[in-house]
């Protein structure tokens, strides 16, 4: 059974860099697509990048783009979030999550595997 953990998460002012990790025990993540997501208070969930089980292709959404660079150690069983020019708009519990395709797949609903996510809080 895959298990996943988030690390790395915690309190940073605007502007700031954090990087999420996610490691993965129970399976090997290399046929497995990984998906980020994030959920604040009162907010839906939301797909934050998706990227495939050999981490050559990925998918941002529209709110992190050109901050966020999601990348992959297949070798480490790990995935990583790294997060840059952080706002207080991205203040949220981040979740990793993986599928068992080779794609990058960004819908939340086809993946099966949660981590226990990481609270990332923007502030001054």
């Amino acid at each position: 059974q895959l298990q996943l953990v988030e690390s790395g998460g915690g309190l940073v002012q605007p502007g700031g860099s954090l990087r999420l990790s996610c490691a993965a025990s129970g399976a090997s993540l290399d046929y497995y697509g990984i998906g980020w997501f994030r959920q604040a208070p009162g907010k839906e969930r939301e797909a934050v990048v998706c990227i495939n089980s050999s981490g050559d292709y990925t998918e941002y959404g529209d709110s992190v783009k050109g901050r966020f660079t999601a990348s992959r150690d297949n070798a480490k069983n790990t995935v990583y979030l790294q997060m840059n020019r952080l706002k207080p708009g991205d203040t949220a519990v981040y979740y990793c999550a993986a599928v068992n395709s080779v794609y990058a797949m960004c819908s939340a609903t086809l993946y099966e595997y949660w981590g226990q996510g990481t609270q990332v809080t923007v502030s001054s």
